[in-house]
């Protein structure tokens, strides 16, 4: 297993997963990449990156900045928990290894400096997908298959999410 940077929350800078990328290809671990917003932390999430964690040694997560989630468009009152908590709850979980924050509208930057030997997004993408401007086309699916690593989707837990919860806890879940 991974020397375990993100276990006391610590948030790494582009810069240091650099530096461990090298320590990783080093010790010839497999790194293992994928992002998303994590607001409310659910069974969805964290089966989600139980089952990315178990695609390679090493799971580095990319966690979307509150300013980049509100640019998405899941509503005026997202993210409900600003992005340091986010940050520092994923990267507490057993499965991560490391976490970066990130600001732009895709990951592709974080993507390009890691390199990573697996690419994984949820279900709702496609791993086939060639088309950038399909909605399903995983941002960086080509870079990381021009380097010759693997893009892979993973189910997601039905009627597991934090839009379901949120809804719940504003009582709109009911008729």
């Amino acid at each position: 297993m991974a020397h375990h940077s993100a276990a006391d929350g610590h948030i790494n800078t582009l810069a240091e997963l650099g530096a461990l990328r090298k320590e990783w290809s080093l010790a010839g671990q497999k790194v293992v990449f994928t992002n998303g917003v994590f607001d409310l932390l659910h069974k969805g999430h964290v089966t989600y990156l139980a089952s990315a964690a178990r695609l390679g040694d090493v799971l580095v997560v990319g966690v979307n900045d509150d300013e980049s989630v509100r640019r998405l468009g899941k509503g005026e009152d997202r993210p409900i928990v600003q992005e340091s908590d986010r940050a520092a709850v994923v990267a507490a979980l057993r499965a991560v290894d490391a976490v970066v924050l990130f600001g732009s509208d895709t990951p592709l930057s974080i993507i390009a400096a890691l390199r990573p030997d697996v690419l994984v997004k949820g279900g709702d993408y496609d791993a086939e997908c060639t088309d950038p401007h399909d909605p399903r086309y995983i941002v960086g699916s080509t870079e990381v298959r021009s380097e010759g690593g693997k893009v892979v989707t993973i189910d997601l837990v039905p009627g597991r999410s934090t839009t379901a919860i949120a809804q719940k806890l504003k009582g709109q879940d009911r008729p």
